[in-house]
């Protein structure tokens, strides 16, 4: 089962060498200069760098509609000798930083995606006690369903049908679901379903297309779910596309 992948396919990550004022995640070294920990701000603004961080980098990853950025706590801290994975990438950057040849700005790029999936593996196996989607993730019952949804978001889904995806009854499948995750499985799907529908009316796709895509009844209330979510109708995203 793959936690990440629909979420990497659906939100385009970038990450670029930074200065410390600018960036949102810094590493920095013990005092025997080895790699000790990543800070890494998820959302808001953005404090004053402590001193001397020896690689300074600036992530974008749709963090205002991306659900597992949003589901992140503002800041995040992660002793680097607890994800030697994540470690091992961080590394290689410096390396690549050291030296700076030819093709460097692609590696960097490249590495610094995969030091983010490193790091959300890292947060997903360790779990939080935060209600959010990384909880829900976090949790091997629950992420099944997740990742079903996320896959699958135009099936016409029941609550029954994503407990039986968790292997769980359908009561300790919603009371579980509501404790970790924070909202109701309906609720989690329809604010995923609005979010892909967005990103589908900005690239300019037909309201009754994309109402059809997400299993809406009809056009109508799909843009009447989309405008209390977003406090706009549809269309007027389409024609600002267009």
């Amino acid at each position: 089962m793959d936690r990440l992948s629909s979420l990497m396919a659906r939100f385009r990550m970038t990450v670029e060498v930074a200065t410390p004022e600018a960036a949102n995640l810094r590493v920095y070294t013990d005092p025997d200069g080895a790699l000790a920990r990543l800070v890494f701000f998820a959302g808001g603004a953005v404090p004053q760098a402590e001193d001397g961080p020896s690689l300074a980098l600036r992530v974008d990853w749709a963090g205002e509609h991306n659900p597992l950025v949003a589901a992140l706590p503002v800041r995040v801290e992660v002793a680097l000798a607890d994800a030697t994975g994540l470690c091992a990438v961080l590394d290689l950057m410096q390396q690549e930083l050291a030296v700076h040849r030819c093709g460097a700005e692609s590696i960097l790029a490249s590495l610094g995606q995969a030091a983010m999936v490193r790091l959300l593996r890292h947060l997903i196996e360790v779990g939080t006690a935060e209600p959010g989607l990384l909880a829900g993730l976090s949790d091997a019952r629950l992420a099944r369903a997740i990742v079903a949804m996320h896959d699958h978001p135009g099936r016409v889904w029941t609550t029954q049908d994503l407990a039986t995806e968790a292997g769980l009854s359908l009561s300790r499948f919603s009371e579980l679901f509501s404790q970790q995750v924070g909202e109701s499985p309906m609720h989690y799907l329809r604010r995923w379903r609005l979010t892909l529908a967005r990103q589908d009316m900005l690239r300019g796709d037909r309201v009754e297309a994309v109402a059809r895509r997400y299993a809406y009844d009809s056009p109508e209330g799909f843009t009447r779910a989309f405008r209390k979510a977003y406090g706009c109708a549809p269309v007027s995203l389409r024609k600002s596309a267009a």
